[in-house]
């Protein structure tokens, strides 16, 4: 299992590099005589690029699930794959990929007008467009790995899996485990990843073990201990590391939970005229009676295409939440 989930995390981190190398070239080529008017003929570049990487990340959810079963000799049957595509050109939150992508354009304009450098406020406009990128891409990973598991019977949960260098809010969470319809919460650049767990593995606690340190399968106390103590005055602060060395409870020293988000609760992208969901929408209220069947392009959609996670939150049964995930286009 140690391989299975280094193997997703490693191949997840190549596909971020790849985005953050893309989106940092394509950032260079700003004109900063005219910020507006040149991120406009970049945008689509910057799109396509982090829009395609997505893509790729959500793609390893159905091999990476196929391994973690074949490692706990569970059976394999999905009610259905996983839609990569529908995790590209799409924010976490539910927003347009574009609008989130001018975020660090009005960061750099706002750094300029409270006084900083030219260079001073590129540098952090790119650091925030890199931040948002692999934020994107390993949260396409995530929501697709989810909607896979809620595909899969014998997958009951995820133990959280967290690759050291790590935050506090992170470590703490190392090695917990979660149900399968529970959101993956996240921060800003956070490289967390799931591991599911099957019927046989369930509360098994395969992250409490000190000898798998360094893997991501993290004992949180085991983690502070092989810190130096420079390093725990780093993560967790002079007066935390020194109350944790003392025997605090290391989730009372660390609010977990303080700057963790889950994702978004619905979007418009992807519900367009003629899109896949537009197609389901139109058939389902054709076969609800709602429309006759001579409404075709006027049909219009009624709702939003909810997100992943929300849907997990609000679906009554494992049979509802694919269901919905097959309604809005995430699993075939």
């Amino acid at each position: 299992m140690r391989a299975v989930a280094t193997a997703q995390y490693r191949a997840q981190q190549r596909i971020v590099r790849r985005a953050t190398n893309q989106v940092q070239a394509l950032w260079r080529q700003l004109d900063r005589g005219d910020l507006t008017g040149s991120w406009a003929a970049l945008a689509p570049a910057l799109e396509q690029a982090l829009t395609a990487q997505q893509v790729a990340a959500a793609a390893l959810a159905d091999a990476y699930l196929d391994a973690v079963q074949a490692a706990e000799g569970a059976e394999a049957a999905a009610a259905g794959a996983v839609r990569a595509s529908a995790f590209g050109g799409i924010a976490s939150d539910g927003r347009p990929l574009l609008s989130l992508l001018y975020q660090p354009i009005i960061d750099w304009k706002v750094r300029l007008l409270a006084g900083q450098s030219m260079q001073d406020a590129a540098r952090g406009s790119l650091a925030s467009a890199l931040r948002i990128t692999s934020t994107q891409v390993a949260d396409a990973g995530r929501g697709a790995v989810a909607s896979g598991m809620a595909g899969r019977r014998t997958i009951q949960g995820y133990v959280r899996v967290v690759q050291p260098p790590a935050c506090s809010r992170c470590v703490i969470l190392a090695g917990k485990e979660f149900g399968w319809n529970t959101g993956f919460q996240r921060h800003p650049k956070c490289d967390c990843i799931h591991l599911p767990t099957t019927l046989i593995a369930r509360n098994q606690h395969r992250g409490r073990a000190g000898a798998d340190q360094g893997s991501g399968f993290l004992d949180p106390r085991a983690y502070f201990n092989s810190l130096s103590a420079a390093e725990q005055r780093r993560i967790f602060g002079d007066a935390g590391a020194r109350a944790i060395r003392e025997g605090a409870d290391m989730g009372q020293v660390v609010n977990a939970r303080r700057g963790m988000n889950a994702a978004g609760t619905a979007t418009r992208m992807g519900t367009r005229r003629g899109s896949r969901y537009w197609h389901v929408e139109r058939r389902r209220a054709l076969d609800a009676g709602e429309i006759t069947a001579d409404v075709d392009r006027a049909f219009r959609l009624r709702s939003a295409r909810l997100m992943p996670e929300e849907i997990f939150r609000i679906a009554t049964s494992r049979e509802d939440a694919v269901r919905m995930l097959r309604r809005y286009g995430y699993l075939t």
